[in-house]
C-alpha cells in the first residue's frame, strides 16, 4: 500500500470519527431539572409523574431532586446552584420561598439556562414562564364553598401553610377576602401556620377547636396542613359539626371526604403543572416563546363527585406508569 493510499485511508478514519462524533452530539438528549418544594407528599409526586411523562413525550431526560420538605429553602438553593453548575438545559422550579429563590434563578438566568417557575412564583419576573394553579380564586372558591356549608354565617378559622411561600399565601389571600366581602355573618376568629407539618398542623386545629368551642367551619391551604386538621376533627369527634374545607388531595383524605370529616376538598391538577413546566421548555430549546403565565383552574370536590371521570383522573393519576424504575 501505497504513502497515498495510506494518508487518504487515515483522513477518511479521522472523517469518519468526525461524523460519528457530531452524530452523538446531534443525538444527545436534553436535560432538564425539575425542583419540587419537596418530594414526599402525594401532590409533588404527582407533578412528578407529569414532568416524566413530558420527558417521555418530548424525548428528553429528568433531573427529579427536591428538599426533604417544604421549608428547607437553604437545601433547594443548593439544589439550584448544583443544577446551574451542572449546566442542564433548563430547570423547572416550584419555588419554596418568594424571596429566598430570587437569587439562585438569576444565576441559572445569567448562565443562559431558562427557569420555568411552577406551582409558586418569586417576587421577580426573571424566569420565562410561570405555571400555577389560579390560587388566588381557588381561595375564593373554598371561601364560597364553606360559605354554602354554613349558610354564609358562624365563626371559621384558616390554617396556614408557611410564610414565603406564594402559592398558599394566595389561596389563605383569597379565601379571607371573600369572606369579608361576601359573607358579612361569617368572621375568621383565628389564623395559624402549621410550617407544612402535619404535627403541628393537627396541634394548631386542636386549638381552635378549644379556644373556639362554637367554631364553625375551618380551612386549610395544603395538602400537609388539611390531613393535619382532619386529624384534629377525628380527635374531637367533631365530624359534621365542623364543616372544613381541605385543600389538595390524599388518600387518607379521600377516605375522610367520604366520612364526613372534610366537607370538600378543593384540588388541583399536579399532573398538568409537571407536564406543562416540561413543554414550555422543550418549546424553549426548540425556538418558542411559550406565554410569560399560564393559570391552570382548580375544583370544588365534594363526596357526591368521586363518581365522576374527570374527578377521578385528578385524583388517582396513573403513577405507575410513569414512576416505575
Amino acid at each position: 500500500m501505497g504513502a497515498g493510499v495510506r494518508a487518504s485511508l487515515a483522513w477518511l478514519a479521522v472523517a469518519v470519527m468526525a461524523c460519528g462524533l457530531l452524530s452523538c452530539q446531534r443525538q444527545k438528549r436534553r436535560v432538564i431539572a425539575v425542583i419540587p418544594k419537596a418530594t414526599s407528599h402525594l401532590f409533588w409526586v404527582s407533578i412528578e409523574a407529569g414532568a416524566r411523562a413530558a420527558g417521555k413525550q418530548f424525548k428528553v431526560d429528568i433531573l427529579w431532586n427536591g428538599p426533604a420538605t417544604e421549608t428547607d429553602y437553604s437545601r433547594q438553593i443548593q439544589i439550584v446552584d448544583s443544577m446551574v453548575a451542572q449546566h442542564v438545559d433548563g430547570i423547572a422550579l416550584a419555588a419554596a420561598e418568594r424571596k429566598a429563590l430570587v437569587a439562585p434563578v438569576d444565576r441559572a438566568i445569567a448562565e443562559g439556562i431558562p427557569v420555568t417557575v411552577f406551582d409558586s412564583g418569586l417576587d421577580s419576573e426573571n424566569y420565562l414562564t410561570f405555571i400555577a394553579t389560579n390560587n388566588y380564586e381557588a381561595g375564593r372558591m373554598a371561601a364560597r364553598e364553606l360559605g354554602r356549608l354554613l349558610d354564609g354565617k358562624g365563626k371559621v378559622a384558616v390554617l396556614a401553610h408557611a410564610p414565603g411561600s406564594l402559592s398558599t399565601m394566595d389561596r389563605e389571600a383569597g379565601f379571607e377576602d371573600t369572606i369579608r366581602q361576601e359573607f358579612p355573618a361569617m368572621e375568621v376568629v383565628a389564623r395559624q401556620f402549621c410550617m407544612s407539618d402535619r404535627a403541628k398542623a393537627m396541634a394548631a386545629a386542636e386549638n381552635f377547636l378549644t379556644a373556639h368551642p362554637d367554631l364553625a367551619g375551618l380551612f386549610a391551604s395544603a395538602e400537609q396542613g388539611s390531613t393535619g386538621a382532619a386529624l384534629a376533627i377525628k380527635a374531637r369527634a367533631a365530624a359534621g359539626k365542623v364543616k372544613f374545607v381541605a385543600f389538595d388531595a390524599s388518600d387518607s383524605m379521600i377516605e375522610d371526604l367520604k366520612a364526613g370529616v372534610i366537607s370538600a376538598m378543593v384540588v388541583q391538577d399536579p399532573f398538568r403543572l409537571g407536564f406543562e413546566a416540561v413543554r414550555t421548555l422543550v418549546d424553549k430549546l426548540h425556538g418558542k416563546t411559550p406565554p410569560k403565565r399560564m393559570n391552570l383552574n382548580a375544583r370544588v370536590v365534594r363526596a357526591s363527585d368521586l363518581s365522576d371521570p374527570e374527578v377521578r383522573r385528578l385524583l388517582f393519576p396513573d403513577l405507575k406508569r410513569y414512576l416505575q424504575p
